[in-house]
């Protein structure tokens, strides 16, 4: 009956010890937690978004990295009811984006909207978890990678509670710079209303599309500068500079060659993985198999041409000694000079 006075003083700010105060609370909230019995599932629950807030407040997100691994073990062994866990994952998302972790808050912002029922997809708190997911997915330097969100039945149910941003959503998920700018055309202005980094967008959507027509470049693997420079609306002085980009985004791999003006690709990312990427692993597999069968058949005659090689060599060996013998047959035993022994120089 005492801990809820005792999470809600710790909680506070020590001021007698403003510099240790959230150490020394974090120690005795952690003591708790690991004193209490496996069995008090909703006491340890509380302790640990108690744990979590002063967390947040001392900005100590080194504390609870560690424990994040098992997170998961204790929701699952506790049995938390949906709406617990989420306020659990909400609250690791925000002291992650307090310590200026994006990833991580993203991570656990994503594990938070999974755990809507079909029923509460079209919630208001289901919307508002959901356009917070997108604007961060959206505006995150490095994240490229848009299916995690398209997944889910949350983010789905912004097709008909928030169309504007579900239609941005599927233009950075699969489209290009064209179908970029015709959305801004469309919607004029409403980018910069909704608060969103048009510069950011507007790289991350280069980027996209630079990685889009990389994996459409069918068996050639190459790009001209020019095509380059047409796709992404850019001048063909600034083309080396955008590919450099797009490699160290991890989107595609390859090699500049200035003197031919193109882009080899080694490797590149597809940004929606259906059928017709389907079509084409397999298409790649046949070909790979067709050479391996090739250099099959080019050993297993190289290998069989040694056999032969062999045999023959054997063959001739057998001939010679049979000659040798039949000659030494008709000489009888005569006797035969010794052969002098090599000397030193000459061996």
């Amino acid at each position: 009956m005492f801990l809820p006075k005792i999470c809600a003083h710790l909680s506070a700010p020590i001021t007698s010890s403003p510099a240790n105060g959230g150490g020394l609370a974090l120690s005795v909230l952690g003591t708790v937690f690991n004193t209490l019995p496996k069995d008090h599932h909703e006491t340890r629950y509380h302790i640990l978004l108690t744990i979590l807030r002063v967390i947040r407040a001392t900005s100590n997100f080194e504390t609870l990295r560690p424990q994040l691994k098992q997170l998961e073990a204790w929701l699952e062994d506790w049995e938390m009811d949906e709406a617990d866990d989420r306020k659990l994952y909400l609250a690791v998302s925000d002291v992650a984006a307090d310590a200026g972790e994006e990833e991580q808050s993203y991570a656990y912002l994503i594990r938070a909207l999974r755990t809507f029922s079909s029923e509460d997809v079209s919630s208001p708190e289901a919307t508002e978890l959901s356009l917070r997911a997108l604007k961060s997915a959206l505006t995150h330097p490095t994240h490229f990678d848009f299916q995690d969100l398209t997944g889910l039945d949350a983010i789905q149910a912004l097709r008909n509670s928030e169309p504007v941003y579900f239609q941005l959503l599927e233009i950075f998920n699969s489209d290009l710079l064209d179908d970029y700018n015709d959305f801004k055309d469309e919607h004029e202005g409403w980018i910069e209303e909704k608060g969103l980094d048009g510069d950011a967008l507007n790289r991350k959507m280069r980027l996209l599309t630079l990685a889009s027509i990389a994996a459409s470049s069918g068996q050639a693997r190459s790009l001209q500068y020019a095509h380059i420079a047409k796709s992404l609306q850019i001048p063909s002085e600034d083309v080396e500079m955008w590919v450099i980009d797009v490699i160290r985004a991890g989107l595609v791999e390859g090699k500049l060659s200035q003197l031919n003006q193109t882009f080899l690709i080694h490797r590149s990312t597809y940004r929606v993985f259906g059928e017709n990427q389907w079509r084409e692993v397999a298409s790649r597999l046949d070909m790979w198999r067709n050479s391996l069968q090739g250099v099959l058949v080019v050993i297993r005659q190289e290998k069989e041409r040694f056999v032969q090689e062999r045999e023959e060599e054997a063959s001739r060996a057998e001939q010679k000694l049979d000659q040798a013998n039949r000659g030494m047959g008709r000489g009888g035993n005569m006797n035969r000079s010794r052969p002098k022994p090599i000397d030193e120089e000459t061996d």
